[in-house]
Formats: structure tokens, C-alpha cells, sequence
């Protein structure tokens, strides 16, 4: 594909998607430290050639044309040496974090601002120290300042750029650091939509039946397959205001679509609407991406645990799941906001298509679950941090914390446990089921868990177990 498309695909995006590619491909910030540089490599001609800036400095300072030659050549080949070896550590950290990781963090390092300014420095002070050399001549008689000068420290800047990027990329690459980025990330795209829809929201309550029926509205389907990217949702209320029709989402932000899906259902109040205006306010892409899509972080961070587990890697599974609840703890925050956006004259213009939290809760854990295959470690630590949801959220999520561990204890089915795993599993259970008002429903659970443990330890368990439990129920 030629160089031309990409221009063409970026003008194309919407100013938020457009924002969003440019961050996350790795020639946009380069491509302006080469510009800063060409702009620098001109300012020192303007200091050497115009003004003769060697005049008003110590004469050791300033180098003859020929020495400089001598000079920019070496620097030259020194700042293109620093460069090959920071391309190659990239690559080494790249290919690290597809194996051992997931291919999805790829995007992350390449969008990390540290990143992007690194590979700047080295390819602006590779054609800064580059353009000086192409106009210093051979003369001895010729005596320059400002060139020699700023060369050096730009190969500095090059050299000390070199050790912070391997500081950089070592520090990235840490389990804590790579989890705690991604939740980062996420947490700055609920943030951001949050924000985008704060205007729109009233403390109004919208009655099912008082909405239009399913066979009287009209139906836009998709013209291409591909992910529900972007909606713009501030221009679709105002294009629903103006034309008085009410819309309503049929797919969520980040869900695939065929050519021909059901993506917008709306109905006409008043003159006909045009399709083809509420087109214009959404973006079907090939891939996802985490520009209003939440579900996507959490789908990152799981991925990451999955492949930890294959790896036997316990400590980076465990910090995952950490971040996982943090991020869903935000989450369940912002899904009980409402789905009905209004416009100025607080009419209802746009109902969106969102899931509750119960399903933001299986997305997160239920992957770790299924392929941690029973590891007692791994679903001690899952119903630790049910727990602790249980304790800083609000009640209505109650129900859906106390049913995911009901479930977890219910796929323990034919599977033995260690003395140790199974009395640490049921505290964090009994834990959980006084915060979440489910004391009766424990002792089932209970009593099933103590049928799990290993047949060496079965005459001591039930009987301590189930003494020391029943006393804290009473």
C-alpha cells in the first residue's frame, strides 16, 4: 500500500480515532524531532555562516573546517550506532512481551510517550549531526563555533538517551508496571467517556413502557463487517434533536458486526431523518480499539493472566487479577449511570446499548477461572478480591459477587483439595458471604467444600473446619 492511503485513512478518521492511531504508530513522534532538527541544523548555519558567531567566542571552542569534517564524521557514525542498538532492543522487548505476555501489548509500548520520545532523539540527532556535516567544507582557514559545539552535545544527549531507554524498557517490562499501565489506560478511556457523556445525562427516570415500540421504529444496518469503534455521541443527539427522532443503539461500542447487522433503531417524531447524517457519527474498523471500548481493557488484562498461567508465572497471574478488580471496581461506578442521553430541551435522543456490571465481572475473571484448571492459589486469590469488592462497592452488585463465587465453589466438582487450600478458600467465603448478606447459602458451600479435601487430611478437617465456621455464623 502506498504511502498515500495511510494519508487518506487518516483523513478519513474522526478527530478522536485519528488522535488515538497517531499515538499508538511509532514515525509520528519521530517524524516531528526530524523536523525540530532540520530546523536546528539551519539555525546553526544561521550562527556559523551568517552571523559568524566564532567572533564573540574563546578561540579553543571553535574547530577548522577540516577537523570538523573529521569531527561530524565520527559523531555520525557513533549517534547511527546508539540508534541500531536502540532498534534492536526494541525489537527484543517486542518480541518479549508478544511471547511471554500478549500481542495486544505491543500497542501499549509502541504508544508509551517514553517510548515514542526515544526513537525522536535518536533520529533527530541523527540528521541534525547528518545535515551539519554536508555543509562544512575542507578549508583550513575556515574557523566554526556553534556547529562543533552542538553536535557534541547532541551526541551527549544521544548517549544519555541510549541508558535511559534501557532503564526504560527494563522498568516497563516488569510485571507490576506492564498490569498497572494497562489498567491505567483503561481507566483514562472510562474516564474520558464518562466525561463525554455527562452533559447528555439528566436525573430524570425514563419508564420501559412509556418507550416507543420495537415494529414501530426502523432499522440501520451495517455497510461493512468489522468493530463498532467510535460513536459520536454528542453529534448524534444534536442530529436527533434537529431531525426529532429518538435513536437507539442495537450493538455496543467494540462489538463485531457483519455486513447487514441491526447497529441503530430509530424512530420518526417528526419530518423524516436522513440515514446517512448518523452514519457519518460512527466508525467500523477491522480491529479494536480502547477509545470508548471498556470491556477491551479487561480483555487485555485477562489475556495477560491466561498467558501467565501457561507460563507457570503465579506472582504476574496474581498482580493481574489485582489490577482486574481495580479496574472493575471503576467500572461498576460508571455502569450505573444511565443509558438515556438527552439533548438541551431534555428530550430523550439516544438509548445506549450497555451490559451491567455481572457481565463486566465475567469478562474479567471468568477466563482466569476456566484455565487456572482448579488451581487452589489462583481461585483463593479470585475470591479474595470478590471480597474486597463486596466491602467498597454498593449492594446491587452484591448479588452478582456472591453468584460468581458460588459458581467458582461449584466447579471445584470432582477435585480434591489440601487441608491448608480448602480452610483458606472457606474463609475468604465466609468472608464474603456476611458482606453480601448470604450466611444460609455459605453453609451449603461449605459443607461441599469440606467433601473436596484430600482423603489424608479428611478425618481433621470437617470437624475443626466446620466447628470454628459455624461459631462465627452464630
Amino acid at each position: 500500500m502506498s504511502f498515500f492511503y495511510y494519508i487518506k485513512k487518516y483523513f478519513k478518521m474522526s478527530r478522536r480515532q485519528r488522535k488515538s492511531e497517531l499515538k499508538s504508530t511509532i514515525w509520528f513522534m519521530p517524524f516531528w524531532y526530524i523536523l525540530g532538527a532540520v530546523g536546528l541544523s539551519a539555525f546553526t548555519f544561521y550562527l556559523d555562516y551568517i552571523v559568524d558567531v566564532s567572533l564573540y567566542l574563546p578561540a579553543p571552542i571553535g574547530f577548522s573546517g577540516q577537523t570538523l569534517q573529521v569531527l561530524l564524521s565520527a559523531l555520525v557514525g557513533g549517534v547511527l550506532t546508539l540508534s541500531a542498538f536502540t532498534i534492536n532492543s526494541l525489537l527484543v522487548a517486542l518480541t518479549t512481551f508478544s511471547g511471554q505476555f500478549s500481542s495486544k501489548m505491543l500497542v501499549n509500548f509502541v504508544s508509551d510517550r517514553a517510548t515514542q520520545h526515544v526513537l525522536g532523539i535518536f533520529n533527530g540527532s541523527f540528521i541534525y549531526v547528518l545535515l551539519n556535516f554536508l555543509y562544512v567544507t575542507h578549508e583550513e582557514e575556515e574557523y566554526i563555533a556553534a556547529t562543533p559545539v552542538l553536535s557534541i552535545l547532541t551526541a551527549i544527549i544521544a548517549a544519555v538517551t541510549f541508558i535511559y531507554f534501557i532503564n526504560h524498557t527494563t522498568t516497563w517490562m516488569q510485571v507490576h508496571n506492564i498490569s498497572y499501565n494497562m489498567n491505567a489506560k483503561s481507566q483514562s478511556v472510562q474516564t474520558a467517556l464518562e466525561k463525554e457523556l455527562a452533559p447528555f445525562h439528566l436525573d430524570k427516570e425514563i419508564e420501559p413502557t412509556s418507550l416507543p415500540a420495537d415494529d414501530e421504529g426502523k432499522v440501520l444496518t451495517s455497510h461493512q463487517s468489522g468493530y463498532l469503534q467510535v460513536a459520536d455521541f454528542a453529534k448524534l443527539v444534536k442530529t436527533a434533536s434537529r431531525e426529532d427522532a429518538l435513536l437507539r443503539f442495537d450493538v455496543r461500542i467494540g462489538e463485531f458486526v457483519v455486513e447487514g447487522t441491526p447497529l441503530l433503531t430509530y424512530w420518526e417524531k417528526g419530518s423524516k431523518i436522513h440515514p446517512e447524517r448518523y452514519f457519518k457519527s460512527i466508525e467500523i474498523g477491522v480491529k479494536q480499539t480502547e477509545i470508548q471500548d471498556l470491556e477491551y481493557g479487561l480483555i487485555k488484562l485477562a489475556e495477560v493472566a491466561i498467558k501467565a498461567l501457561g507460563h507457570n508465572d503465579p506472582l504476574t497471574v496474581t498482580n493481574t487479577i489485582h489490577q482486574i478488580t481495580d479496574l472493575l471496581k471503576r467500572i461498576g461506578q460508571s455502569t450505573n449511570f444511565s443509558p438515556y442521553l438527552f439533548d438541551q430541551e431534555q428530550q430523550l435522543r439516544v438509548i445506549l446499548n450497555q451490559k451491567d456490571f455481572r457481565y463486566y465481572l465475567h469478562k474479567g475473571f471468568a477466563s482466569i477461572r476456566e484455565y487456572a484448571n482448579q488451581n487452589s492459589t489462583i481461585m483463593t486469590e479470585l475470591l479474595t478480591m470478590i471480597s474486597l469488592l463486596s466491602k467498597t462497592m454498593d449492594e446491587d452488585v452484591h448479588e452478582d459477587l456472591w453468584e460468581f463465587a458460588r459458581q467458582t465453589i461449584l466447579g471445584f466438582d470432582n477435585y480434591s483439595l489440601y487441608e491448608n487450600d480448602c480452610l483458606y478458600i472457606i474463609e475468604q467465603l465466609s468472608e464474603l458471604s456476611k458482606n453480601t448478606g448470604h450466611q444460609e447459602d455459605y453453609l451449603f458451600l461449605l459443607e461441599y467444600m469440606l467433601q473436596r479435601v484430600s482423603s489424608k487430611s479428611a478425618a481433621t478437617v470437617p470437624q475443626k473446619a466446620t466447628g470454628e465456621h459455624e461459631q462465627e455464623l452464630s
